[in-house]
């Protein structure tokens, strides 16, 4: 029989929760039992990786510390991985004890919370220990302590001996909903090496990378093809322009889903538009390219759009108003 212990404390000296495993490690070993046990604190580039050790072992020990609230990143992270990348058939077979110790509130919730998770991932949860710890010393010390940890040991070597069953749960439900709405339809074995690369800072690194060159490559693209539309709007700026005597104002338009902005600058009867950037502007409005195409085309006026939201602006509001004024588009 293989049983894993993954801890997920910070392996301080004072952690009671290290004399609880190595307890159980001393009587597992005495009846026959191979243990082996992972420090998740010194396995924190690899933890990805560490659901692969599952297969080999009959049950499991997932044992943490509450310093302030909850299993701590390291536990959750392990959790995580398991449900990424873990063998949900072989995880089925699994049974885990749950040992939590505390030296603050909320160990029977952390308990609670391993063994919820544990019955998501279709794993058999058996019962645990849990304990609140002032002071550490008093507690290893303490005769009757150790004979529950020793009892406990005995049961948990029990259940998987004996194969126990467990009456059916909700949880089991909920799993499978969760699993409905996976897109993670790899083999164990592909699972097993996508942790890997996972767990590879290089190759992640040189994937993030290559995901920020293709961005910037298809931005481009996107940016080339939609400016032949974009002079469009120019052109109808000057088409459609009826000047008022003594107006002076600039405007400035940011069309954010192609990220360009239409600087509008009038000067009583001269008016000069073109995509760029100005520090000072009267008002600065930002849309996106399918409002200001609408505004356009004499289906939206820049006023509408700002009192439905469609359009935000800054600046001078009388200003903003007489756009509509200057700018007088037709219907198409």
């Amino acid at each position: 029989m293989n049983v894993n212990i993954y801890y997920g404390g910070r392996g301080l000296i004072e952690d009671p929760t290290l004399y609880v495993i190595n307890k159980l490690t001393e009587v597992l070993t005495e009846i026959r039992v191979q243990v082996v046990r992972y420090n998740l604190y010194e396995e924190k580039n690899g933890i990805a990786m560490l659901p692969k050790t599952l297969k080999d072992a009959d049950g499991i020990i997932l044992a943490t510390n509450v310093e302030w609230f909850g299993i701590g990143g390291f536990m959750q992270q392990f959790l995580d991985a398991c449900w990424l990348y873990g063998d949900k058939e072989h995880l089925s077979k699994l049974y885990m004890l749950p040992v939590v110790m505390a030296n603050s509130f909320g160990e029977r919730e952390a308990e609670l919370y391993l063994t919820k998770a544990w019955e998501i991932l279709g794993g058999i949860p058996c019962n645990g220990l849990r304990a609140y710890v002032e002071d550490h010393v008093d507690f290893e010390t303490n005769p009757a302590y150790t004979q529950i940890i020793e009892k406990q040991a005995e049961l948990f070597y029990k259940a998987i001996n004996q194969k126990s069953k467990t009456l059916p749960l909700s949880n089991t439900v909920m799993r499978k909903n969760l699993l409905k709405s996976s897109t993670n339809d790899l083999t164990p074995q592909e699972n097993e090496q996508l942790s890997m690369y996972v767990s590879d800072d290089t190759y992640v690194k040189k994937q993030k990378e290559d995901i920020e060159e293709l961005a910037q490559m298809f931005k481009g693209m996107l940016g080339n093809q939609t400016t032949g539309n974009s002079l469009e709007f120019i052109q109808n700026m000057k088409d459609n322009f009826h000047p008022q005597k003594d107006f002076e104002a600039c405007y400035s338009i940011h069309l954010s889903d192609i990220d360009k902005t239409l600087i509008v600058e009038v000067n009583e009867a001269h008016l000069n538009c073109y995509y760029g950037e100005k520090a000072e502007v009267d008002v600065a409005a930002k849309t996106t390219r399918d409002i200001l195409a609408k505004i356009t085309d004499g289906r939206m006026t820049m006023q509408r759009a700002f009192m439905t939201g469609e359009l935000t602006a800054k600046g001078n509001f009388k200003t903003l108003r007489t756009f509509d004024s200057i700018f007088q588009f037709n219907m198409i």
